[in-house]
């Protein structure tokens, strides 16, 4: 079956922008007629047609912000156990949207067929976690929706619209914590997705090893694995070179599994190993002990989010980033 011909082909064709086709073929902007007639000729010689139904809901606002989730999507499911930080940030995306008069639609991995009828007449969406070359981004270019992310975009370090802490920072701010509370031997345990997070912090954990002539020991295992894919990651680090004496490990589920099995081996957690996990969760607070972890404050994220979509990205108001401090949550597992 041929591929739908996008409105980048057509761009590529009269050699303009995305921008520039968008403007032609709805009558905006201010190209000249010689542009238009050359955008108008190369779509029709391409066979493009853009969406009727999108076309026609974006002559004017709809009303409806879109949310994706891409750590979920990449999981496989949409209720993981113990994982708290995606369902608070869609009720603090969706009362942010209530305070302003809009609704929120959650999406799907909108790269994926079938695709929800109105997913691409959305006035804007706000992407969390996106990854690198993310298909998604790509298709809301394509079809000149605007977004922002909650997240660094891992491959466009020209994109500015996105909203969060800086994963590089806050990886060094926990590795120094350990590092002053005695840990020399500190392990980093990442998840698979190639998105900010863990790309970024693992290359700030690289570098900061490296500064201090510490070898780096970096096991990552998928998310989806969930506590006995930390389970996994302690047998890793137990079996290559004995164990470290701090592991910061990004993921809750992982850093349960890696307490349950730094135990179950005899290993005294924090007085041989401390644990610090990236982001808190059910499964961190109800552990035994519980695990000190950064509270990423969805709801602050959310509040933020969905301000810069809408005065910054869908009405072209100026609006300067506010970055995100989260907090380290100190507890049982960290001296």
């Amino acid at each position: 079956m041929p591929s739908r011909i996008t409105i980048r082909d057509v761009a590529r064709a009269a050699g303009v922008s995305i921008t520039a086709v968008s403007h032609a073929l709805n009558g905006k902007g201010t190209l000249s007629a010689a542009t238009r007639k050359r955008i108008s000729e190369a779509a029709d010689r391409l066979g493009y047609q853009p969406d009727p139904l999108a076309r026609g809901m974006r002559s004017g606002p709809l009303g409806v912000v879109g949310l994706m989730l891409r750590p979920l999507d990449t999981l496989g499911t949409y209720r993981p156990a113990g994982v708290d930080y995606f369902t608070r940030l869609t009720g603090a995306v969706a009362v942010e949207c209530l305070e302003r008069n809009l609704s929120v639609m959650l999406v799907r991995d909108l790269s994926l067929l079938p695709r929800p009828p109105l997913a691409l007449a959305l006035d804007g969406y706000i992407i969390a976690d996106p990854l690198e070359s993310d298909p998604v981004l790509e298709l809301l270019q394509e079809s000149s929706l605007p977004f922002v992310t909650v997240g660094r975009v891992p491959d466009r370090p020209g994109f500015t619209d996105w909203i969060g802490s800086m994963d590089s920072e806050e990886t060094e701010q926990v590795l120094d914590r350990l590092e002053a509370s005695g840990a020399s031997n500190i392990a980093l345990v990442t998840g698979h997705d190639h998105n900010a997070w863990n790309l970024d912090s693992t290359a700030a954990y690289r570098d900061w090893a490296a500064r201090r002539g510490m070898p780096a020991r970096v096991v990552a295992q998928p998310e989806a694995a969930g506590t006995e894919g930390g389970r996994k990651a302690a047998e890793e680090l137990l079996g290559s070179g004995g164990p470290p004496d701090a592991i910061y490990c990004l993921t809750g589920r992982h850093a349960r599994g890696i307490l349950e099995q730094l135990t179950a081996c005899g290993i005294d957690v924090p007085g041989q190993v401390q644990l610090v996990a990236g982001a808190d969760s059910e499964q961190t607070r109800s552990s035994h002990p519980a695990i000190t972890a950064i509270d990423l404050d969805p709801e602050l994220v959310a509040a933020h989010a969905v301000e810069q979509l809408v005065s910054r990205v869908m009405l072209g108001l100026p609006a300067e980033r506010t970055p995100v401090a989260p907090q380290l949550i100190l507890r049982e597992t960290t001296r």
